[in-house]
């Protein structure tokens, strides 16, 4: 099955910015309509202390300019003529936009100069800490690496299955099963993956998609309609791949659970098992109890694994015992 190719978000607007996380930031635009168009480039933000007194080496003028109650306070003990030539300075540095902590408000030449200079001057009511660690974990998230899988991304007993296969393998159905045990679903058919960390792919579904299923022979359903609110997820960690694969004869089959494969999704490499279909199977159950061994797997516990230690060990006793008995 092809890969999906990976995009990775480079900018984003102030006016994106704004709009998305209004409510969530608390945010207020105060002057600087005209910028709005400005991008952020960075998704680290950058409080002006050094260049609010003239030192500009290593200035970070891609990000988000941030004034706390230190840089406002050490701004209005300036003369007005100074706090123009400082923010001039500033601004000509082609900053994307300014954002003040705590809803302080701004000295008169700071809108000013703003204003004339194309800036977003924009407010928010949490304390610079607050904003600092709230923005950055939205720019981050936004800025990370994205992709797209085909397959069916569920939420079983808190692992993140992706269950994929060919088309009309009995995804949809297993997934339908699933939901019907209490399971939740995030995707259908299409799953957006993003790279929140090193190892950690979060999925979710297109927003137009959310919460439906396509079952062949029965058309689209609303997955929430018919089951409930709780039986709908908005994203999920990827924990577990699951591929259905038509059975066989001759196919190999994994017998033991000793062997490990990984799926790669933006690099990072999720477990990977092979379930063959047949009939009779109950594919529903199967991946229920793939997604538990997951589970258990994630706190240190490998039954797999222990069997065969055990049995190693028993082995090795047998053979020091028949070495040891007398002809």
């Amino acid at each position: 099955m092809p890969r999906a190719e990976t995009k990775a978000n480079e900018t984003i607007s102030v006016k994106d910015f704004y709009q998305s996380y209004q409510a969530e930031l608390g945010l207020e635009l105060v002057t600087g309509q005209s910028g709005l168009a400005k991008v952020i480039r960075d998704t680290s933000i950058n409080r002006p202390a050094l260049a609010l007194v003239g030192y500009f080496r290593y200035f970070a003028n891609k990000r988000i300019q941030l004034f706390g109650a230190g840089e406002m306070a050490f701004l209005r003990d300036m003369p007005a003529e100074k706090q123009i030539s400082v923010l001039r300075d500033i601004f000509a540095k082609h900053v994307p936009c300014v954002i003040i902590s705590r809803n302080l408000a701004p000295t008169k030449p700071l809108r000013d100069e703003a204003e004339a200079h194309g800036v977003p001057l924009l407010r928010t009511p949490l304390s610079t800490k607050e904003f600092l660690t709230q923005a950055t974990i939205l720019l981050e998230s936004r800025f990370a690496p994205t992709t797209t899988c085909h397959g069916t991304l569920l939420d079983v007993k808190g692992i993140g299955v992706i269950i994929r296969g060919r088309s009309g393998v009995g995804k949809s159905e297993c997934a339908l099963a699933l939901i019907e045990r209490g399971h939740s679903l995030v995707a259908d058919d299409l799953v957006y993956a993003r790279l929140e960390s090193e190892n950690e792919v979060i999925g979710s579904a297109a927003e137009l998609g959310r919460g439906y299923m396509e079952c062949r022979g029965l058309g689209i359903i609303n997955v929430a309609d018919m089951f409930g609110i709780r039986s709908v997820r908005m994203d999920k960690r990827i924990d577990l791949v699951i591929t259905f694969e038509e059975w066989r004869p001759g196919m190999p089959e994994e017998r033991t659970g000793l062997e490990r494969n990984y799926y790669e999704i933006l690099g990072a490499k999720i477990p990977h098992i092979e379930i063959p279909v047949k009939p009779g199977r109950d594919m529903a159950r199967l991946t229920e109890a793939a997604a538990m061994v997951q589970a258990l797997r994630n706190m240190g516990h490998d039954s797999a694994q222990e069997f065969n230690d055990q049995l190693i060990a028993h082995m090795e006793n047998m053979g020091g015992t028949s070495a040891g008995t007398p002809k």
